[in-house]
């Protein structure tokens, strides 16, 4: 509980890379189809403006409820994992120690006895 939010980069491990919202990457002029100056700047302000308005005003109203519903949903699967599936797969390793020493047993005692006959067979048309 004592770790602190890094409030500058909020993005460490590059989760949201595919999301680009910046004005540039949603927004292009080419050669040969320009609009006035003014109108340019307006427009990069006014959507500036409106998208962190509607962001931050998303975030406050719904961040929190979310984020607490993320945070359950992964102590969820914390939950299971630790307490069901990780001892399961532990029971089905020891079960399939046991089942491969059988195995092993039963093709010791059935297959290798043929194997070892026939390669006595072929042994004999060696030079």
């Amino acid at each position: 509980m004592g770790e602190q939010v890094d409030l500058v980069n909020r993005d460490p491990n590059n989760l949201n890379d595919h999301l680009k919202v910046q004005f540039e990457d949603v927004l292009a002029e080419p050669e040969g189809a320009r609009s006035i100056d003014c109108v340019w700047k307006l427009a990069f302000t006014c959507f500036n403006c409106w998208m962190n308005l509607c962001y931050k005003l998303s975030t406050l109203l719904c961040g929190i409820c979310i984020a607490a519903e993320w945070g359950c949903q992964f102590a969820e699967v914390a939950f299971y994992h630790i307490w069901f599936i990780t001892p399961m797969l532990r029971m089905f390793e020891i079960n399939c120690s046991v089942l491969r020493k059988v195995c092993a047993t039963c093709t010791g005692c059935c297959i290798e006895p043929c194997c070892e006959s026939c390669g006595r067979i072929f042994k004999s048309f060696e030079k």
